[in-house]
């Protein structure tokens, strides 16, 4: 049974905005940091951003620097990323996944893959005319 389930992928015009959802289907995922990546076939899994346990701290890569925002609704247990000002290369595949010993413990989070314990199945986005 995966432990995180994303949404909210779909076709969206250069320009426009999408909501991802990342909603953990155990409690213990609020206990997590929480990161959001992105793979376009034949290419490397991108981290995008992360957030801490706490929700105090989040990062971001330079190309999702001021487009990107990530949060967390610890009532809701799920972590979004809002996505404005979308272009074509932002088409790709978009997964979450848990951190269960972050850095820095509830203060802290990485953008590295390789960190990450466990992964969602993946939301598609489309940025096309």
């Amino acid at each position: 049974q995966l432990r995180l389930v994303e949404s909210g992928g779909g076709l969206v015009q250069p320009g426009g905005s999408l909501r991802l959802s990342c909603k953990g289907t155990e409690p213990s995922s609020n206990d997590d940091a929480i990161g959001w990546f992105r793979q376009v076939p034949g290419k490397e899994r991108e981290g995008i951003a992360c957030i801490s346990r706490n929700g105090m701290t989040l990062d971001y890569v330079d190309s999702a620097k001021g487009r990107f925002t990530i949060f967390r609704d610890i009532a809701a247990n799920t972590v979004y990323l809002q996505m404005n000002s979308l272009k074509p290369e932002d088409t790709a595949i978009y997964y979450c996944a848990g951190d269960v010993n972050p850095p820095h413990w509830s203060t802290g989070c990485s953008t590295l893959e390789l960190r990450y314990d466990y992964w969602g199945q993946g939301t598609q986005v489309t940025v096309a005319l």
